[in-house]
């Protein structure tokens, strides 16, 4: 038998005796309650269909039924009532014998650990008199007697359930304060109070809470009316040694000395699934079970929240418990969840963690705020080659250079690709690659459009200069590892290591071409920012979702193209009124989230001269997109057909002499194909002209229609 079988048997034999006990105690009370039975003058006609009444009944017949009553088994009849014949030959109660007193007390000291319900009288601060009143509430669960017992005590039928009153005339000692709502019985919800009507509070029925009869039965579980929405985190997780030492750090904290009222412990950061790691951690350490639950989910009307709260209390000292709350998405301007997060962490409610992105002094002076990051690219490039075994050294480099994954999610990751390749281990890189970008993938649905790269370094027509910028911003991103990591540049930033390119030029120059042919050539996702979900005309929606835009991708596995970046990265203005100010903010912000924004952002404008010029010094890159010379022009246009289309010899000489853009001779090409699939013809030059004229009247550009005449080959002069 283990030491809980031991317990357990010990707890049981406890409960049973004082359960005993207090059946005698009941009983003798109600032998006091009884009313006496007197020699009748003359019987009574006999009516049969009449019910006799419970004072009627004979005591030689009561006698039988507290029998019964008290011991089921029918071995031993207490010395309750005593009968004896009265002078004229009737039964009549005479005075019963003083009952034992409760088991709680001298026979529980031989119970180690004392029994449940001295256990729960020490944390919960209940007097003697308050337990025994306990007690009879939870004999109602564990005796089916006890209801019974409860109206002869009372000497009312109607009421065979516990009350203050019958407490009060039943244990020794009664206190009237046990009744007051500051008390424990009532406080920690130990019994509830059913007080219909004007009913008076002394003489209302008692109930037992569910959960303390468990308890005191030796069941030690979390109150269902909690896990219902707090769900247990548990198992043990690898973390990479920057976070174990934090999590140390944090547990060394908090275990100092016994603090009845532990500091709430606000975790800063933007990595969710980092914060719950070590939280969890921390527990373990401390050997607590820890509980998450969302803020969303607190009780907003005060008396649910009073009682949620006080729940919560009463648990976490029954049981180890840690909450932890999430506070991610809360506005923190307003909102019922604000009120209800700062009053439950106010309520010295054991040990709590708040995640949170930034600091809340609202929470109270005693709260800590302590900065929780990802494992150090180092120790994701060791994991990832530890996961994925030998000979996979240069796509780990590239893997930690790209992403930025907790442990947990690199060896299932991991773990998943070399099983998918077990057949085929040469497939292994693009698995594994392609897998990560799935992982990555962020929930930017609503604030930013997927754009499917098609572009590749041969659609691009730049001069060298700026394709060899664009070259740069390919191999910088690739080889962020051994620059920042190996060389140690990192010790030395702690901001600036993402990479910011803006490309600057006139409408169709091919700057967004050029974020498909960077995305392509690094195999990532490109996502271009959805202006129109992102700025909000309330006040702080606006950085909320830019927040939310770049912490999203902070995985690694996404390229944010900012096109017309402009609108959101202009230049800031005097502050003359609060609209000023607080288009200012935004900007501010954007300055500090693009300089510690990890990944690869690109800015797109035609006006270059209306950003901001704080922006011009965060920027990696600035690479500017001129207008396309006749050569260029003369390569797009040989590119602008696809090798499908039915095309006519066209003569791209005369066409590159037309002074437009990539953008615009992409939409001629469009035009011009749409006009020869009308006409059943190949595209020829005459209905390429055709739209070049209509491209030239659309950009209110001077139309010369000598320029637009064509030889057909005929001779007819169109």
């Amino acid at each position: 038998m283990t030491d809980l079988e031991r317990w357990r048997a010990s707890n049981d034999q406890f409960l049973a005796d004082s359960l005993a006990a207090l059946r005698e105690r009941l009983a003798n009370l109600a032998s006091r309650t009884a009313p006496v039975v007197r020699p009748a003058p003359a019987p009574e006609p006999v009516v049969p269909e009449e019910t006799p009444r419970p004072a009627d009944v004979p005591a030689t017949r009561r006698r039988s039924f507290f029998t019964r009553l008290l011991n089921s088994d029918e071995q031993e009849v207490p010395a309750v009532l005593e009968l004896s014949p009265s002078a004229e030959g009737e039964p009549v109660v005479i005075e019963a014998a003083q009952p034992r007193a409760l088991p709680p007390g001298s026979p529980s000291a031989a119970i180690e650990p004392p029994p449940a319900l001295e256990l729960l009288a020490k944390r919960l601060g209940l007097t003697d008199f308050e337990k025994n009143v306990l007690l009879l509430c939870a004999a109602m669960e564990l005796d089916t007697r006890t209801g019974g017992l409860c109206a002869l005590a009372l000497g009312e039928p109607a009421y065979p359930y516990p009350t203050f009153a019958l407490a009060l005339t039943l244990f020794d000692k009664p206190a009237w304060d046990a009744m007051s709502p500051e008390r424990p019985l009532r406080y920690w919800r130990l019994i509830e109070v059913n007080q219909p009507g004007a009913q008076p509070l002394v003489t209302s029925a008692l109930k037992a809470d569910e959960r303390i009869v468990n308890y005191i039965k030796g069941l030690n579980y979390l109150d269902d009316r909690l896990s219902s929405v707090a769900s247990l985190i548990g198992g043990e997780t690898p973390l990479a040694p920057s976070q174990e030492a934090a999590s140390e750090a944090i547990a060394s904290y908090v275990g100092r000395g016994p603090d009845p009222h532990p500091p709430v412990l606000q975790l800063l950061g933007s990595d969710s699934q980092s914060k719950l790691l070590i939280a969890t951690r921390v527990a373990a350490r401390l050997g607590v079970m820890l509980h998450r639950i969302s803020v969303a989910a607190l009780p907003t009307q005060s008396p649910d929240l009073e009682n949620f709260a006080r729940l919560w209390q009463r648990e976490s000292t029954l049981l180890p418990l840690a909450l932890y709350i999430d506070a991610t998405d809360l506005d923190r301007t307003s909102g019922p969840g604000v009120v209800a997060l700062q009053r439950v962490c106010k309520r010295g409610m054991g040990l709590v963690f708040v995640e949170t992105h930034q600091q809340w002094p609202e929470l109270g002076p005693g709260s800590l705020a302590f900065d929780v990051a990802r494992p150090t690219a180092s120790e994701q490039h060791r994991t990832w080659h530890d996961t994925l075994g030998a000979g996979a050294e240069e796509i780990s480099r590239r893997l930690a250079a790209q992403f930025n994954f907790n442990l947990p999610s690199i060896h299932a990751i991991g773990a998943t690709a070399r099983a998918r390749t077990a057949d085929d281990p040469s497939g292994l890189t693009d698995v594994v690659w392609h897998d990560c970008l799935r992982h990555a993938r962020p929930a930017l649905d609503q604030l930013a459009q997927p754009l499917e790269p098609k572009a590749r370094w041969e659609d691009l027509e730049l001069p060298a200069a700026e394709k060899t910028l664009l070259r740069q911003v390919a191999q910088q991103v690739a080889c962020r590892l051994p620059v920042y990591d190996t060389w140690g540049f990192r010790e030395r930033m702690n901001r600036g290591l993402g990479i910011s390119v803006l490309l600057a030029g006139e409408s169709g120059t091919g700057k967004t071409m050029a974020a498909e042919v960077l995305a392509n050539d690094l195999s990532l996702m490109l996502y271009r920012i959805d202006l129109s979900s992102v700025v909000s005309k309330y006040i702080g929606e606006t950085e909320r979702n830019l927040r939310k835009l770049f912490d999203a991708a902070e995985d690694g596995g996404a390229i944010l193209f900012f096109d017309e970046a402009d609108a959101l990265f202009g230049k800031r203005s005097e502050v003359k009124d609060s609209h000023d100010r607080y288009a200012n903010i935004e900007i501010n912000y954007l300055l500090q989230r693009i300089e510690t924004y990890r990944g690869l952002s690109i800015l797109a404008t035609n006006m270059k001269s209306a950003l901001d010029s704080a922006f011009l010094r965060r920027l990696r890159f600035i690479i500017n997109f001129p207008f396309p010379g006749q050569s260029e022009r003369q390569s797009i246009w040989r590119k602008a057909f696809p090798a499908k289309a039915p095309v006519a010899a066209l003569d791209f000489t005369r066409l590159a002499r037309f002074n437009l853009t990539g953008g615009s001779i992409h939409n001629i090409a469009l035009n011009a194909a749409f006009l020869a699939a009308h006409a059943g013809e190949p595209v020829s030059m005459r209905l390429v002209l055709d739209a070049i004229r209509n491209e030239y009247r659309k950009l209110d550009k001077p139309v010369n229609e000598a320029d637009f005449r064509w030889l057909e080959p005929a001779g007819a002069v169109r």
